[in-house]
């Protein structure tokens, strides 16, 4: 375990993992539970360096009957799934706690939300680096290396350090809608 980077600390038998134990996985995720001939056997919860976790009932280290748990208490249902659905496109904390007021959107389920570092994006368990395409958690430690979907993903979809103008460039608006754009905007003064 020691040459992988993993640890236990429980009950042993035959030199291997038995009865109650926690396993720590290099990636700091952590099974508590049972254990059986060095696998995961019996109830068992499998804890996330982002919070969330995995409870499940283990048959052999295969997960035979669990529930997902989200960080933020969200419980993830196989069935009847209505989160994020696309009708309704609220964060869960908006769902508990209702819409922020008029002028104050809520930009990730944490309100507000975490300060992305220089040059880096916010890909859901942590920061991503394009420059050197690692991927730290919040709190600073290696999770992974992307590879070049995941790189393509985060930078189309994640939210970024910095801000970008979006829509027409000045330059490219036709002459007769900037005139009218300048004339409405000397009005409202």
């Amino acid at each position: 375990m020691e040459l992988t980077g993993s640890s236990y600390k429980g009950d042993i038998k035959n030199d291997r993992m038995e009865g109650r134990g926690e396993y720590t996985f290099p990636t700091q995720s952590k099974y508590v539970g049972e254990m059986k001939e060095g696998m995961f056997h019996g109830k068992g919860v499998l804890h996330f360096p982002n919070g969330s976790k995995y409870e499940a009932t283990w048959e052999n280290g295969i997960a035979k009957q669990g529930l997902f748990t989200f960080a933020d208490g969200l419980q993830y249902q196989e069935t009847d799934w209505d989160y994020c659905d696309g009708y309704d496109r609220r964060f869960y904390t908006e769902r508990c706690n209702g819409l922020r007021p008029a002028g104050e959107s809520q930009l990730t389920d944490l309100h507000p939300p975490r300060v992305i570092p220089d040059g880096c994006y916010d890909c859901g368990d942590g920061f991503y680096d394009p420059a050197t395409r690692v991927i730290t958690s919040y709190l600073g430690r290696f999770l992974r290396n992307a590879d070049d979907s995941e790189h393509e993903w985060i930078v189309r979809t994640c939210r970024k350090a910095w801000d970008e103008v979006v829509g027409v460039a000045p330059e490219k608006v036709p002459t007769s809608v900037a005139g009218r754009l300048e004339e409405a905007s000397n009005q409202n003064v």
